[in-house]
């Protein structure tokens, strides 16, 4: 992607359903979940640049031991220092017992994140500041082991502001209104309840309280307290948590917006947010990696015992496109087959905006996640090179002269055109040197376009266009090519998300801009600014469930070709020389290409939760107040 976005966060458990002594003898360490879990991470450090954690619980942990064990890191390299810290400490008890590494129960018993149980974190914020308090898992404790509580996850709510009065309304004085907290809290409170309750009834019973203690383990349901905690909760979220006694679980939304898979087999059960970390790391066939269903949580005891539970009651699956598009590893076998259809599609309108001229095109991406996407596009090319020679051949006029020998030479000309240089984060650069940094996060190789040569660049997304306008369109035209082409593989992104990626502001997209200025053409804005501000200002008045996406209307007026040649048009300004087209892919080619995963909120406005059609509207009249915050 051209542009730099923040994005959601990604999660790994590990719940080791034999001793450390198991898997010291069958794989040779005391430290196999702790080295797999490095592994899962660092997989996935694709998920998370602003920050790490991992928490860790011991199972079978006498009075006075420590058994849960928390680290996090904001730094420049949050996964290697997180790991850096355990392994500093394996050494300073290696010093003390020489033998350690070959002792499990020395092991266990001497090294922190030395346990069964343990949950790793990988932060992309989207809120607030960049602080070791915002990095997961964030930690409830408490003396009573089944009330102690470890959570990370990937999701924003939408409704957070709702479910903090809730808290509040309970008797519970929220440090933060921030939606980390409000789950934690809110899971929390419900888990406190169910121990009372079992404690209570143990009592009954006649069991004491040391008695009581492993009874309220056996006989805990987080099925129901999950159910209970959630039953508000608006947005796109996979929650995981664990218990201070050995309960796991990790928790999906309804619609499925947010993704996770599990590995399950008689030695461990493990989570991941993409399918190929678990099949990498764990050497394991696709078939065996399973998805939590939408609405389901993997609930998982001490004993290792799992099940897959009905929390809420499932919508119709929603699972974000921009997932397929963008943010997830492209090693992923469907995912993989997903980006190269992506590709394939956009060539009929390529065809047409190069008028067929294949033998004057370059054709190139901008590095690097939209590189499968190229591999599909080259395939239709070659294909309707293919489906040319043989429509030509039957024609014997085209086999003299040497026309055959022109037409069997003609193949796709491939060139390596953008190179990004440096890996600049330019969004948090000062304004003063912003610009002059951003021109400089790509480069360009030179002498490969003449003057008469069409040059398709194709990108997986663009989103507010800063790069393309600041940077790569600059550069490209130094090469001085007959027209830039830049291809998008998704399609226009109109919305804001508010499920786990920072896109809140609506003025930021320039899609939105370009429609923006279609109307100011036309001499409609004052007019449909003002009418989609009322319709917002009395959605914030009406029940959620009722609230509708006001700004549609805005783009009604207009086609997706005059959205694209306008925003062509902002973006080419009046230093570039070369002509200019904009080509994205249409919503149906993004629903072709990915038929399961149907979340196209960015593009068409089509909330799956009723918050989000309060968020854009908020979005917009942040945008009409002048107000530049975020939507939720």
């Amino acid at each position: 992607m051209s542009d730099a976005i923040k994005h959601e966060c990604g999660i790994a458990l590990i719940h080791l359903k034999k001793d450390l002594a198991y898997f010291k003898k069958k794989y040779g360490s005391s430290m196999y979940a702790i080295n797999k879990m490095y592994l899962m991470m660092e997989k996935q450090h694709n998920r998370g640049q602003d920050g790490a954690g991992l928490g860790c619980i011991k199972l079978n942990v006498k009075p006075g031991q420590r058994y849960i064990s928390r680290v996090r890191s904001n730094g420049q390299q949050p996964i290697q220092d997180i790991f850096k810290k355990i392994n500093k400490r394996v050494s300073q008890a290696k010093k003390d017992y020489p033998d350690l590494l070959d002792n499990p129960d020395l092991f266990k018993q001497e090294v922190p994140f030395a346990g069964e149980i343990l949950l790793g974190h990988l932060r992309y914020g989207t809120f607030g500041k960049n602080s070791i308090e915002s990095v997961h898992p964030f930690l409830r404790q408490n003396n009573w082991m089944h009330r102690n509580l470890i959570v990370a996850g990937n999701f924003n709510l939408t409704n957070v502001n709702e479910l903090f009065d809730t808290l509040v309304d309970l008797g519970q004085h929220p440090k933060e209104r921030a939606d980390t907290i409000t789950v934690m809290e809110k899971i929390g409170h419900f888990l406190d309840d169910a121990v009372a309750k079992i404690y209570k009834t143990l009592k009954k019973e006649g069991y004491n309280k040391v008695d009581a203690s492993p009874q309220i383990a056996e006989r805990l349901n987080m099925k129901k307290v999950l159910r209970k905690a959630s039953k508000k909760w608006d947005g796109g979220y996979t929650i995981a948590g664990m218990l201070g006694h050995g309960d796991s679980f990790v928790m999906r939304d309804p619609a499925g917006i947010r993704p996770a898979y599990y590995y399950d087999n008689d030695e461990l059960l493990v989570v991941a947010s993409e399918r190929p970390v678990i099949q990498t790391v764990f050497d394991i066939p696709f078939e065996d990696v399973h998805e939590i269903p939408p609405g389901h949580a993997l609930l998982t005891k001490k004993s290792g015992a799992m099940s897959i539970n009905k929390i809420q009651e499932p919508v119709e699956k929603k699972s974000c496109s921009f997932e397929r598009i963008y943010f997830s590893r492209g090693s992923d076998a469907i995912i993989y087959k997903e980006r190269k259809q992506l590709g394939r599609l956009l060539f009929p309108q390529i065809q047409k905006a190069i008028s067929n001229d294949l033998e004057n095109t370059v054709f190139s991406f901008i590095p690097n996640t939209a590189e499968t996407s190229f591999y599909g596009l080259l395939g239709a090319v070659q294909d309707n090179i293919v489906r040319s020679l043989s429509e030509a051949i039957k024609n014997e006029d085209n086999l003299k002269n040497g026309n055959l020998k022109k037409l069997l030479s003609l193949r796709p000309r491939i060139e390596k055109i953008a190179i990004k240089d440096a890996k600049l984060r330019t969004f948090i650069t000062e304004d003063a040197s912003r610009n002059d940094l951003v021109a400089h996060v790509y480069d360009i190789t030179y002498g490969v376009i003449k003057s008469s040569d069409n040059l398709v660049i194709i990108d997986d997304s663009i989103v507010r266009g800063t790069t393309l306008e600041k940077s790569i369109l600059k550069m490209l035209d130094r090469l001085n090519p007959k027209k830039i082409i830049v291809v998008s593989s998704a399609p226009q992104i109109r919305y804001p998300d508010c499920y786990g990626i920072d896109m809140a502001k609506i003025q930021n997209f320039i899609a939105f801009r370009a429609t923006l200025k279609l109307h100011e053409d036309m001499g409609t804005l004052d007019q449909i600014l003002d009418k989609i501000y009322e319709g917002c200002i009395k959605s914030m008045t009406v029940s959620l469930d009722k609230v509708e996406n006001q700004v549609k209307v805005l783009y009604e007026p207009f086609t997706d070709q005059q959205i694209s040649d306008k925003i062509a048009s902002i973006l080419k300004g009046k230093t570039i020389k070369s002509d200019v087209e904009i080509i994205f892919q249409t919503i149906g080619g993004l629903h072709k290409a990915c038929p399961e995963n149907s979340g196209d909120w960015y593009f068409s406005g089509n909330y799956p939760t009723p918050g989000g059609n309060r968020v854009v509207n908020r979005a917009f009249m942040n945008y009409y107040e002048g107000k530049s915050v975020r939507a939720y």
